[in-house]
C-alpha cells in the first residue's frame, strides 16, 4: 500500500495520495503518533518532576526533618487526639492529575501526617513492648532503599543473602546459642531474617506439620492426609501470644493451650501429663511453642523442663519465641533462661524491639533449615541459577518471595556500637525499671502482682478491676504518657515498658508524678463517695 508513500514517516511531510481512503487511514495515523508522542513527553515530564540534585536537596531537607523530630519527641503528646478516617478530609478525594512541587508534599507531613502519628519513641511512650532504633539502622534501611534488590535467591543479589548468613552468625554468637543453629558449624543449621516473630511462629509451624504428615504418609502410604491433619495437635501456654493461636488457623491445626503456673510460667510436668493424654485420646501432638518473655508480664516457660519431655516423646517440633526477651541474652546475666535450648528445633526473637534495629527485623534460627526448605520449595525455572545449593536461597526459609536487604541494619548497628554498646543500652532499660518499680512499691495504694522483669513493671492500684481500668482510660486520655494492661489471672493490671531510647531517669519520675495524680484524683473520688 505504501510503495509510493516512502516520505510518510517523515512526520508532517506531505504525501502524495492513492485514495480518500487511503488519505483518512494516513491522517489518523499521523494524528494518533502525535497524540501517543505527546502522552509519552508528558511522562517524562513527571518522571523529572524531582531529578538527582532536587532530590539531594530534599533528602538533606527530610533528614534535618528527622533528626528535630527524634531529637525534640519529648515535646510532642505521645498519643494523638484525632478520630477514624481523619485524613480523608484533609487531603483531596483523588490523586492529582499533574505532579506537585517537593515543598508542597513536605509540608504536607506535618500538617497531615503528625497529627495522626502514636510517637512510638517518645520517653513518655510505655506500651506494648520497644520498638527499636536509631541512626545507623535508619541510614541503613536508605540504603536498602537505594539498592531495592529484592533478594529471593542468592543470584538475585548475592550481597543481599551473604551479608545475612554472616550478621546471623555474628548475632547467634552474641546470644551464646548453641552452634547446632549456626552457618557457620557447617551443619544443617542457620539464620533467617523474618519480617516479624508471627511470621517466624508460622514457619516453624507449617514445616513440623510437613514433617509430620511425610513421617506418617511413610509409615502408612494409604493414609488419608486430611485424616492426619485432624489429629495433629499443637501446645503453648495460656500467656503465649496471639499470634500462636492464629498460626494454628493459618495452618489448620489445633493449639491447646495449656494452664501456666503461679509466675506465669509453662512447666514441663504440665506439657507431659497434656501429650500423654492427648496421645490417649487418638490425637498426635506435634509442635510446642515455648515463650522466653510474655506479653503480659514479661514471664518465661520453663526451656530446661519443657526441652526434655518434647525430647522424650518424639517427633516433637519445638519452637522458642523470645519476640522481646531475646535482646537481653546477649547480656551473660539473663542467658539463663536458655538453658534447654539445644534441644529445640528453632528459635526466635525481634532485635527489630530492643536491639536498636528498625522493624522490621526478626532473627530466626532453624536447627536443620532442610525441615522449612523442604515443605516449601517450589523451584520454576525461572527463578533457578547455576550456584544453587552453594548458598541459602531465602525464599524457601519464609512464606513471601520478596525480601529486603534487611541484613545491612544489623551489620551497621552491631558495627556502630559494639557488644558492650548494645549491652549497655539493655542494662540502662533495666535499671529505669527497676526504678519505677521502686517508686510503685513505695506507695501503698499499689501492688505488684508479678516481680518486674527486664524493662517492663506490671502494677495496679488495690481495689477493683474497675478502679484500675478508670485510671488507665484517664492516663491515656490525658495523652502524656500511654500504657496498657494485661490480665493476670482475672486481675486487671497497668503495664509499664520502658521502650524509648531517649528514655532517661526523669521521663521515670514523670511517669509515675503523671501517674499519682490520676490515682490522687481517683482516691479523692471515693473519699466523697463514701462520705
Amino acid at each position: 500500500m505504501y510503495k509510493n508513500q516512502q516520505n510518510w514517516t517523515k512526520l508532517g511531510t506531505p504525501t502524495p495520495s492513492l485514495s480518500p481512503l487511503h488519505d483518512i487511514i494516513f491522517t489518523t495515523s499521523r494524528a494518533c503518533i502525535y497524540s501517543n508522542l505527546k502522552s509519552i513527553t508528558s511522562c517524562f515530564c513527571l518522571l523529572e518532576n524531582m531529578d538527582a540534585q532536587q532530590f539531594r536537596s530534599a533528602a538533606h531537607e527530610m533528614i534535618d526533618f528527622i533528626i528535630d523530630y527524634l531529637e525534640n519527641i519529648r515535646s510532642r503528646r505521645v498519643l494523638p487526639t484525632v478520630q477514624p478516617g481523619y485524613i480523608r478530609d484533609m487531603i483531596p478525594a483523588t490523586a492529582p492529575e499533574q505532579g506537585e512541587p517537593w515543598q508542597e508534599i513536605f509540608q504536607d507531613v506535618e500538617r497531615v501526617i503528625m497529627p495522626g502519628v502514636t510517637h512510638w519513641h517518645s520517653p513518655h511512650f510505655h506500651a506494648y513492648f520497644p520498638t527499636g532504633n536509631s541512626w545507623p539502622a535508619i541510614l541503613a534501611d536508605i540504603l536498602s532503599d537505594a539498592i531495592g534488590c529484592i533478594g529471593f535467591s542468592w543470584i538475585a543479589s548475592p550481597a543481599c543473602t551473604d551479608l545475612e548468613v554472616v550478621m546471623m552468625d555474628w548475632l547467634g554468637q552474641l546470644l551464646g546459642l548453641p552452634s547446632q543453629f549456626l552457618a557457620c558449624s557447617g551443619g544443617t543449621g542457620g539464620g533467617v531474617i523474618q519480617g516479624t516473630a508471627s511470621e517466624a511462629t508460622l514457619v516453624a509451624l507449617l514445616g513440623a506439620k510437613a514433617k509430620a504428615i511425610n513421617r506418617l504418609k511413610a509409615m502408612d502410604p494409604e493414609v488419608d492426609e486430611s485424616q492426619i491433619v485432624g489429629r495433629l495437635l499443637a501446645y503453648s501456654s495460656d500467656q503465649s501470644h496471639s499470634s500462636v493461636e492464629r498460626a494454628g488457623i493459618l495452618a489448620g491445626v489445633r493449639v491447646r493451650l495449656l494452664q501456666s503456673d503461679e509466675l506465669f510460667s509453662l512447666r514441663g510436668e504440665t506439657l507431659k501429663l497434656a501429650m500423654e493424654e492427648d496421645r490417649a485420646k487418638g490425637f498426635i501432638p506435634f509442635f510446642v511453642t515455648a515463650t522466653l518473655g510474655t506479653t503480659p508480664s514479661c514471664a518465661f516457660d520453663d526451656l530446661s523442663e519443657i526441652g526434655p519431655v518434647c525430647h522424650q516423646f518424639e517427633n516433637i517440633w519445638l519452637h522458642v519465641d523470645a519476640a522481646y526477651a531475646g535482646s537481653a541474652f546477649i547480656c551473660d546475666e539473663y542467658r539463663h533462661h536458655l538453658n534447654g535450648l539445644e534441644l529445640a528445633d528453632s528459635f526466635n526473637f525481634n532485635p527489630h524491639k530492643w536491639l536498636l534495629v528498625n522493624f522490621d527485623c526478626s532473627a530466626m534460627w532453624l536447627k536443620n533449615a532442610n525441615d522449612v526448605v523442604d515443605a516449601f520449595n517450589v523451584d520454576p525455572l525461572y527463578l533457578k541459577h547455576d550456584r544453587q545449593g552453594q548458598a541459602p536461597d531465602y525464599r524457601h526459609w519464609q512464606i513471601p518471595l520478596g525480601r529486603r536487604f534487611r541484613s545491612l541494619k544489623l551489620w551497621f548497628v552491631m558495627r556502630t556500637y559494639g557488644a558492650e554498646g548494645l549491652r549497655a543500652h539493655i542494662r540502662r532499660q533495666i535499671k529505669l525499671a527497676c526504678e519505677f518499680h521502686h517508686l510503685v512499691v513505695n506507695d501503698d495504694r499499689f501492688e505488684v502482682p508479678v516481680p518486674p522483669a527486664l524493662g517492663l513493671v506490671c502494677f495496679r492500684m488495690k481495689g477493683e478491676n474497675s478502679l484500675n481500668e478508670t485510671l488507665l482510660k484517664r492516663i491515656n486520655d490525658a495523652g502524656r504518657i500511654h500504657m496498657v494492661p494485661a490480665k493476670l489471672r482475672g486481675q486487671f493490671v497497668l503495664r509499664l515498658a520502658v521502650c524509648s531510647r531517649y528514655t532517661e531517669s526523669r521521663d521515670i519520675l514523670f511517669a509515675w508524678q503523671e501517674l499519682r495524680s490520676h490515682a490522687d484524683a481517683l482516691t479523692g473520688q471515693q473519699q466523697l463517695l463514701k462520705n
